[in-house]
């Protein structure tokens, strides 16, 4: 078949198959997931083209291969908010708890912002993937012994960008009397 009959018969079914497909998606997710899933879509079936079938069954056939794309789509949205679950759990630095005992992330958030871009990448890679020193050098590319430097180095960045936004009076108290 030359390419312009191949491309005529796609155009085709472009035609035939996209509102049907469209509005299978959209009454299945949001807008804009389903028009990137009807894109997807439109692509296998035109890498898929000599497969499909003529007439009316490449509705069916085209809807069966939004339903596989959607899966795929939903699968990358879970993983994506998964991520998104872990990286926003952080372990607050010792002390950094608000008055009700729970973690000060916001807080936190906003003290790594305020650190240059490698530290506050390194300490992620430490605190939230929980990664040891020589997985960070790995991750990073680079040694062991450099990767341990740079943790400590943004680890004393943090402590002080931590003080500068939450100073500690230095007094210590105590309970004075003579109670047992």
């Amino acid at each position: 078949m030359s390419s312009v009959s191949a491309r005529a018969r796609f155009e085709e079914t472009v035609r035939l198959v996209a509102d049907p497909v469209r509005r299978y998606l959209w009454r299945r997710t949001d807008p804009a997931t389903a028009e990137d899933v009807l894109a997807e879509t439109l692509i296998v079936l035109w890498r898929r083209h000599d497969h499909m079938p003529a007439g009316t069954e490449a509705v069916a056939w085209a809807i069966g291969a939004a339903r596989l794309q959607l899966a795929n789509a939903n699968r990358s949205q879970r993983r994506r908010d998964r991520l998104v679950a872990k990286i926003t759990v952080l372990d607050p630095p010792a002390g950094a708890v608000a008055e009700h005992g729970e973690p000060v992330d916001e807080e936190v958030r906003i003290t790594l912002a305020g650190l240059r871009t490698a530290d506050a990448e390194v300490l992620r890679l430490w605190a939230w993937d929980e990664l040891a020193p020589r997985e960070i050098a790995v991750v990073l590319g680079t040694t062991v012994n450099a990767a341990t430097v740079r943790l400590h180095r943004a680890r004393r960045r943090f402590e002080d960008a931590w003080r500068k936004t939450h100073p500690v009076s230095g007094h210590i108290e105590t309970e004075e009397g003579n109670e047992p």
